[in-house]
C-alpha cells in the first residue's frame, strides 16, 4: 500500500492505495454525452507508462527512430510529449488539492484535461494533478509523476490474489449495460448498450488476433466470443483454409489441444501479467482479455429478474419488461484498437499497415 505525497512539499495527496493494473478502456472516449462512471475502484491506483495529453507533437514533427524508441511502429495522427509514468486513481480518494479554475479545458460537461493539471497541493500550490470527468470519458485524477513521490505505508502490504482465487471470485462484467446520458428537464435518460468496457477489451484483443493470425483465416469459439470478434475476423483476414483457430483458456479451464496456436487468456487485475498455459500450448500466441471479460465468455450467466414490492423510484431502470438488447452489432473500439496495433512490432508487416490506414480513412468504419 502506497500514498501519493507532494514533491514539493511532502504534503500527502491521496488516501492509502494498492496498485492494480491501468485497464485496457482507460483510455477510451465512448459515444456522445454519456456519462461513464469512475474508471478505478477505491483504494487503488495504477500507473500509466505512456504520456497522456498535451503538449502534443504532429506525426510528421517526429523521426522514425524516435517513435520506436518509445514503442511506436505505425503512423499516428500525434504524440503526447508530456511525462510518462502518471499514478491514475479513482477521485474520491485525491485529498489535500484544489482546482484550478482557469485550468478547465474544452470540456462541456465538466472536466478534460485539455489545458494541463487543473489540480494543485493546498500547501504549497504546486500544480500536481488533473482532474477528468467530462462526458464520454471515464473519470478519474492523473497524478504527475514529477510532481508526487509514492511512499509506503507501514505495516500494510496488499498480496496479489492467486489465479485460483480469481478464477473462484473474480467479478464477471455484463456485456450489456444502460449508458445514461446528461439528463434534461425530465430527468436522468438511459439507454441500453453493448458494455464499453467489452468494446475496448475487443479492440485491444482483436490487434492481437490480427498479429496471431499471421494474415491467415481465424476462427474463434462459437456463440457470444464469435459474437464480438468472428465478423471483424472474416473481414479483415483473407477468406479460405486453412484457418487458425483461438480457443479460451485459463485457469479452471480445460488444457488446449496441442494444435491450438492462438490461447485468448485472462489478464491479472492487479499484476497486469497474462495468464500463461504449461504444457503443449506454452508457445501460444496469448491475446489478453481483461478478467472479468474473460470470466463471462467462458462462464456466462443469463439474466434472472428478482421480484420487488413497493414502488420504483423514478430513477432506477425497471425490469419489467426485461431490459432490451442493443439494436446494433456489436463493434470493437476504434481508438483501443488502433492505439494496440500501433504498439506492436509487427505492424510493420505491408498487410497489417494497409489494415491501419484503411481503418485511418474510414473505410472500416461498419466494424468499428
Amino acid at each position: 500500500m502506497f500514498v501519493l505525497v507532494c514533491a514539493g512539499c511532502g504534503a500527502e495527496l491521496t488516501t492509502p492505495l494498492s496498485q492494480v493494473s491501468l485497464p485496457v478502456h482507460a483510455r477510451q472516449k465512448y459515444g456522445n454525452g454519456a456519462q461513464l462512471p469512475v474508471l478505478l475502484q477505491s483504494g487503488t491506483f495504477a500507473v500509466d507508462p505512456d504520456p497522456w495529453g498535451g503538449p502534443w507533437r504532429m506525426w510528421d514533427e517526429i523521426d522514425p527512430g524516435e517513435a520506436e524508441a518509445r514503442g511506436i511502429y505505425a503512423p499516428v495522427y500525434a504524440l503526447s510529449d508530456s511525462t510518462p509514468g502518471a499514478s491514475v486513481i479513482a477521485p474520491g480518494d485525491i485529498r489535500g488539492t484544489r482546482l484550478i479554475p482557469e485550468k478547465r479545458g474544452g470540456a462541456c460537461c465538466g472536466l478534460d484535461g485539455a489545458d494541463g493539471p487543473n489540480m494543485a497541493c493546498e500547501a504549497c500550490d504546486l500544480p500536481v494533478a488533473t482532474r477528468v470527468d467530462d462526458c464520454s470519458l471515464w473519470q478519474a485524477v492523473r497524478l504527475s509523476s514529477d510532481a508526487v513521490r509514492r511512499v509506503p505505508v507501514d505495516g500494510i502490504h496488499a498480496t496479489p490474489l492467486s489465479w485460483a482465487e480469481l478464477a473462484e471470485e473474480g467479478e464477471r462484467i455484463p456485456p450489456f449495460e444502460p449508458i445514461a446520458t446528461w439528463g434534461g428537464r425530465l430527468g436522468s435518460n438511459h439507454y441500453w448498450s453493448w458494455s464499453p468496457q467489452w468494446e475496448a477489451a475487443a479492440g485491444q484483443a482483436l490487434a492481437h488476433l490480427l498479429v496471431a493470425s499471421q494474415g491467415q483465416p481465424v476462427t474463434v469459439p462459437g456463440g457470444l466470443t464469435a459474437d464480438i470478434f468472428q465478423r471483424a475476423l472474416d473481414a479483415l483476414l483473407p477468406a479460405g483454409r486453412p484457418k487458425r483457430r483461438a480457443v479460451l483458456a485459463g485457469p479452471g479451464q480445460p488444457s488446449p489441444d496441442a494444435g491450438v496456436g492462438i490461447l485468448l487468456a485472462p489478464v491479472h487485475p492487479q499484476t497486469g501479467q497474462t495468464w500463461t498455459p504449461a504444457g503443449p500450448t506454452a508457445s501460444a500466441y496469448l491475446v489478453p482479455l481483461p478478467l472479468g471479460v474473460w470470466l463471462w465468455l467462458v462462464s456466462p450467466q443469463s439474466y434472472l429478474p428478482v421480484p420487488a414490492s413497493g414502488r420504483i423510484p423514478q430513477d432506477v431502470l425497471r425490469d419489467d419488461p426485461l431490459p432490451l438488447l442493443p439494436n446494433y452489432l456489436f463493434r470493437a473500439d476504434r481508438g483501443t484498437f488502433q492505439h494496440t496495433l500501433v504498439r506492436l512490432p509487427a505492424v510493420r508487416s505491408p498487410w497489417l499497415r494497409t489494415i491501419l490506414e484503411n481503418l485511418t480513412q474510414g473505410t472500416s468504419a461498419d466494424l468499428f
